[in-house]
């Protein structure tokens, strides 16, 4: 009768972190619109609260991408603010950064929404204009009229996403993302509404 021979012992883990995942070093998986579902170490402690992980996928996906688009509108408004030339010059240049400071909160409060949901933004500049549904623009563009009709497209757009966005994850049990995307969807449409207004001033013809 032959003896059995005794399995190797397991060595033990000793590099093994709070979540009992090894230390990988660097990314892998699918990429998705939330950080923190990629296969990095750690990420096993990630908890959606009252989100499924369905639920969450889709709100995650809405807070990417208007995150990524408020960092671009953000962006593009500092942009035009910076080349405008002419009469409309002091008018549109204080315009711009009077309604850049309604908008800028709404990048940090998505972000830490998306982060209270167990998710973790994706920021890097490739990502930012991957996801955004505003670019900014890499020409110069000094006329007002051209940046004033440019941006009331940028913003009929985006209010539209919000309230479309505000309907789509109130449908996935998250209500409270729903209304500060109905918030938001005001803000972009009064400024919309007064961009809209200089537009109709005769000297812009």
């Amino acid at each position: 009768m032959t003896k059995k021979s005794k399995a190797a012992p397991k060595k033990a883990d000793t590099k093994a972190t709070s979540d009992g995942k090894a230390p990988t070093g660097k990314a892998s998986g699918a990429a998705k619109a939330d950080a923190a579902h990629l296969s990095t170490t750690n990420n096993a402690l990630v908890d959606h609260a009252y989100l499924s992980e369905a639920e969450f996928g889709t709100v995650a996906e809405t807070l990417q991408r208007n995150l990524a688009t408020t960092i671009s509108l953000y962006l593009k408004f500092k942009k035009y603010h910076w080349d405008i030339r002419g009469r409309f010059f002091r008018d549109l240049h204080l315009a711009y950064d009077e309604f850049i400071d309604e908008i800028f909160p709404g990048i940090d409060e998505q972000a830490e929404r998306l982060v209270a949901l167990g998710g973790s933004p994706i920021a890097a500049p490739s990502d930012i204009e991957r996801f955004s549904t505003v670019k900014v623009p890499t020409e110069t563009v000094r006329d007002a009229r051209t940046q004033v009709a440019d941006l009331v497209a940028d913003l009929t757009r985006v209010g539209k996403g919000y309230r479309d966005d505000s309907q789509t994850v109130d449908d996935a049990n998250d209500p409270a993302t729903a209304d500060m995307y109905n918030g938001y969807a005001a803000t972009i449409d009064k400024i919309r509404w007064m961009l809209q207004a200089i537009m109709d001033d005769d000297r812009m013809n």
